[in-house]
């Protein structure tokens, strides 16, 4: 069944957060209420010799933020990449569920589903707390659940299908809404989640603070549905807006925002592969200007730690430098 934020879902599905803060059932609001159907071995012996860069020079000022840790993980394999993810992954939820008694991911589309593969499969089938698990979308395209271009039919047929976390717990945009209307219901979702204790506030900026975004990045160095040269880059009010000419198809979407994608608490930036490695070099080079910022070069967190996982064809523009 397909899930989404509605104020007509069934009071009746409800999740209840399984620990000392977790709120009541009748406090969580209806427009949220809803239904649906190896530690990494940063480089080999024969590779060249990397540096680990600081990806929190990413900053659009000459320094990140001071509370803003980074590092540059490189895998000799995709298949590497995916088990150091699932392992750095199921430590972050076990750390949230412990500290707040629910662990806010979000997920993003692409290839990334393709990284969470491990966390499928023992250990961390049965190992994880899924109960705890909360899942949202850093951008979703407005179309139906069951579309090929859907991010949700992605994340449900690689990863969200084949573990134990309550349909209740995962949150997809409204379908039936225009573009408009689903990224305001989007955010008023998030809103009253942040008011009721599911999702954290940063102190810090006073936007929503997710415990972990999963991200990935385009070709073009775009993240989210933040694409290089396109105004919605600039917006620092809303959590959530939506855009009608994305230079990708579908040309309608919904997204976070910067100043919400900035205020998490920890992100995995997961990029592989030879065509990505233009945006990898300039986005980790110390010879950035503020006027031509590419978006992933805008992801800069204000209080948390940012890690790129990535493979050797990712980076290859890298060596020697």
């Amino acid at each position: 069944m397909s899930t989404s934020v509605s104020a007509a879902a069934a009071d009746a599905l409800v999740p209840r957060l399984a620990a000392r803060r977790s709120p009541p059932a009748s406090r969580v609001p209806t427009i949220c209420r809803r239904r649906i159907g190896p530690s990494p071995r940063l480089f080999s012996s024969s590779s060249p010799s990397f540096p680990i860069l600081p990806a929190a020079a990413m900053a659009t000022d000459s320094a990140a933020p001071a509370g803003s840790k980074s590092k540059l993980l490189v895998f000799d394999s995709v298949e590497d990449l995916a088990v150091s993810l699932a392992k750095y992954t199921a430590e972050l939820s076990q750390k949230f569920a412990t500290e707040r008694g629910a662990f806010t991911v979000v997920l993003s589309g692409g290839s990334l589903i393709d990284s969470l593969s491990k966390l499928t499969e023992p250990p961390y089938l049965e190992s994880v707390d899924w109960s705890k698990w909360h899942v949202f979308w850093v951008d979703e395209r407005v179309v139906p659940k069951d579309h090929e271009d859907s991010n949700y039919k992605l994340a449900f047929d690689g990863f969200l299908s084949k573990v134990p976390i309550p349909p209740g717990q995962v949150y997809a945009i409204n379908d039936a809404l225009s573009a408009e209307g689903a990224a305001d219901d989007y955010e008023a979702c998030l809103k009253q989640l942040v008011k009721n204790g599911v999702i954290a506030m940063s102190t810090a900026t006073g936007f929503p603070r997710f415990d972990l975004q999963l991200l990935g990045m385009g070709p073009d160095g775009h993240i989210a549905s933040l694409f290089p040269g396109h105004p919605l880059v600039n917006e620092k009010e809303r959590w959530v807006t939506y855009i009608k000419d994305s230079p990708k198809p579908p040309p309608e979407r919904i997204t976070f925002t910067f100043p919400v994608i900035n205020s998490s608490a920890y992100i995995a930036m997961v990029v592989t592969g030879a065509g990505k490695a233009g945006p990898v070099q300039k986005a980790l080079s110390d010879k950035q200007t503020s006027s031509d910022l590419l978006p992933v070069e805008m992801a800069v967190l204000q209080d948390g730690e940012f890690t790129w996982f990535t493979d050797k064809p990712a980076v290859s523009l890298l060596q020697n430098k």
